[in-house]
């Protein structure tokens, strides 16, 4: 399903709305609209029952502990699956990088920016096979790891001689059977989405192109570093860096999710949220752009960038952490036959869903960090869903589901 807003607005008008949906703070407004509806039980999809609380704050505890028994917990992001296995590839690369701090600050962001961008759910069937461990991975960690052995290969480079890069030609060349081959595709292998996300890299590759005062001469998504930091900047806010993503990469969305001229990406329809203007009825989600800002903060933070504000970015709304709320009773359907439809990720339900994922992760935050004795400084949100809301929602899943999410979303490879 895609929305457009009836009427015409100005121009100008259709910049202002998409530019007010455009951060965290947004998301996190909207979201609560319809957490707060859901309590006043106006819902029709969903009931809240707030004395689940405390077990799935328990759950993500327990998890934390396991995975992290340290306490040492790093953000939520794409360098994680990087380490899937336990094996440190970024150090096996780095003899290979540029030994310029803002040369080799562009490769990381280039090869983490296409990586997210591909991470959108692999399906329950797909694996890889790491070529040079053995390992066979799924889901996130193997699509990461096909990913970084596909920049590695220089898939996403148009020059040969520079591989250990991303630029716009060789994006706009990628086509669905090289992704394909790359990650290891067959009918034995299926993996969900291939064509949008081989036409995602592509819109990249063109606005990446159409933006050279940005992304540099050849368009490369380490441009970013550039853009944010390039005047000697030490100290960067992570909100900062989420509006540069929405603001210059918005044109790679392929959803007709539009208000006039302006692309909103993730952003859908939900006739019971409240806004000014044309912003009216819609709730801005931007998990992958999200995602990708989260991703985005080690490689600053390495090139000797202060990050701050990071919670000035959201919960992701993706199907983990909520299946987190669904399995542990936080949130129950209204009809059970809801779980055997497959939906559309802008239906409703489906939308209500995430919405309701971003508020009440912000709240089992707060009760987890009280009982680990931690605050927002030394445990920022990031933190708590590595630690966390993410991996407790797959272990669940695996428990209880053979590791299949509580509701059906027909992937497009662009959003979950």
């Amino acid at each position: 399903m895609s929305s457009t807003v009836t009427g015409t607005p100005t121009r100008e008008d259709a910049a202002a709305a998409a530019a007010a949906l455009r951060s965290g703070a947004a998301v996190r407004e909207r979201s609560r609209q319809l957490l707060e509806r859901a309590r006043a039980g106006r819902s029709a999809w969903f009931a809240i029952h707030d004395d689940a609380l405390e077990s799935a704050a328990e759950e993500v505890i327990e998890t934390t502990r396991e995975r992290y028994p340290n306490g040492d917990i790093p953000f939520h992001s794409r360098w994680r699956h990087f380490e899937a296995g336990g094996v440190d590839r970024l150090t096996a690369l780095a003899p290979a990088l540029p030994a310029d701090t803002a040369e080799r600050s562009r490769a990381l962001i280039d090869v983490v920016v296409v990586s997210v961008l591909l991470d959108a759910g692999a399906g329950p069937d797909w694996r890889y096979l790491e070529p040079t461990t053995g390992h066979t991975l799924t889901r996130s960690e193997g699509l990461g790891v096909a990913s970084w052995d596909a920049f590695r290969a220089g898939l996403f480079s148009a020059d040969p001689a520079v591989p250990l890069r991303v630029d716009a030609d060789g994006l706009r060349s990628i086509s669905p059977e090289a992704l394909e081959a790359a990650f290891q595709v067959g009918e034995d292998n299926p993996l969900t989405g291939t064509a949008g996300r081989a036409e995602l890299l592509r819109r990249l590759g063109e606005t990446l192109a159409d933006a050279p005062d940005v992304f540099g001469p050849v368009g490369r998504p380490g441009g970013l570093f550039d853009l944010l930091v390039g005047d000697g900047r030490t100290s960067l806010a992570a909100p900062e860096i989420l509006a540069a993503v929405l603001t210059h990469l918005a044109p790679i969305w392929p959803s007709d999710n539009r208000i006039g001229d302006e692309p909103l990406g993730d952003c859908w329809r939900h006739d019971a949220v409240a806004g000014t203007g044309a912003t009216a009825g819609w709730v801005p989600f931007h998990k992958l752009s999200q995602w990708l800002t989260y991703s985005l903060l080690e490689p600053f933070i390495w090139a000797g960038v202060q990050i701050t504000d990071v919670d000035g970015l959201t919960g992701l709304p993706e199907y983990r952490n909520g299946g987190l709320l669904l399995d542990t009773g936080v949130l129950t359907l209204r009809d059970d036959a809801w779980a055997d439809v497959e939906w559309e990720v802008g239906d409703p339900l489906i939308v209500e869903w995430r919405a309701l994922t971003v508020a009440l992760l912000d709240e089992i935050a707060d009760l987890v960090r009280a009982r680990l004795h931690a605050d927002p400084r030394s445990m920022p949100l990031a933190c708590v869903l590595e630690g966390g809301t993410w991996a407790a929602g797959r272990k669940l899943a695996t428990r209880l589901r053979h590791g299949l999410p509580p509701l059906t979303i027909r992937s497009t490879g662009t959003v979950f």
